[in-house]
């Protein structure tokens, strides 16, 4: 039973994995469909969040499953109720790609964001495929250097975010109305992708060392 019970935790770990390898592939195309005004790729992002979907609920299935009939205690329960919540972040930051899609669609043929913003947008969209990798790397391996990471890459996201706010608020910021508003929405999206990944590595660092993160939060569910 207990080596079943370990083959079981195994599986959580590999399709917590295939998610994250499935939402990198979505913020990837997300990124460079907004960024060239790609509607084709923007759709196929769209369209492919339903697989996102689908595999996060059969990951919460198999948990659920696990909880009812091994009835895990200590970090064994520790480890299969965090796998649920990292499946709901992981399928958020899914959301989050799907978003930044539908706004390349909506704004099509144009582009979404003024001149102006697009090298601070190409910056954000690099720094979210590289958050999106990262993580991947952390679910696979554990190894907290790339959670240490995850939170530099965050860091730079929200610096590049204020940067928008401060943009568009300014004097001298003459897009329209539709202008700002795609570029706050454009912003928080990225911002709210990077922000999943690293409550994630919140519970990953949790997990293997029984603290919660050095800044003295306990990790939290973003909607």
């Amino acid at each position: 039973m207990r080596e079943m019970f370990q083959q079981e935790l195994s599986e959580l770990q590999d399709r917590l994995v295939e998610v994250s390898e499935l939402v990198t592939e979505a913020i990837s195309k997300a990124t460079t469909a907004f960024g060239e005004s790609n509607v084709a790729m923007a759709e196929e992002v769209i369209e492919n969040d339903a697989q996102i979907d689908d595999r996060a609920l059969s990951l919460d299935e198999l948990a659920i499953q696990i909880l009812a009939r091994q009835q895990p205690v200590a970090r064994d329960l520790r480890i299969v109720v965090s796998a649920l919540r990292i499946s709901s972040s992981l399928e958020r930051m899914g959301d989050m790609a799907e978003h930044i899609a539908q706004l390349t669609r909506y704004r099509f043929p144009e582009k979404v964001v003024a001149k102006g913003l697009r090298g601070t947008f190409k910056k954000m969209g690099a720094l979210d495929v590289e958050v999106a990798e990262t993580l991947t790397k952390l679910l696979k391996t554990q190894n907290l250097k790339h959670a240490d990471k995850l939170r530099d890459i965050d860091d730079e996201i929200d610096a590049l975010h204020l940067s928008v706010f401060d943009k568009v608020l300014g004097e001298t910021w003459g897009g329209t109305p539709v202008d700002t508003v795609d570029a706050t929405l454009a912003s928080r999206y990225h911002e709210r992708f990077a922000d999943h990944a690293v409550n994630i590595s919140k519970k990953v660092k949790y997990l293997s060392t029984g603290e919660w993160a050095s800044d003295g939060t306990a990790p939290i569910d973003l909607p």
